[in-house]
């Protein structure tokens, strides 16, 4: 093992605070892009089932106009 105690496995030779920021920054980058893609799925998914409703009451009201 590299490290004697936990102490030094989070201090990381004097390096700790920077490791796991780095860490903790990337985790939130991700956390941030799944949201926001789950969430922009979601909207699509939204507006696509709105145009779909909107096309069938557009048949709906033309369907009696045909020649």
């Amino acid at each position: 093992m590299f490290f004697q105690t936990w102490s030094d496995f989070f201090n990381m030779g004097g390096y700790g605070f920077y490791v796991w920021l780095s860490y903790a920054v990337s985790l939130v980058a991700v956390i941030a892009l799944i949201v926001q893609s789950v969430k922009q799925r979601k909207t699509v998914l939204q507006n696509v089932l709105r145009e779909k409703q909107r096309e069938e009451r557009l048949q709906q009201a033309n369907k009696g106009n045909t020649l």
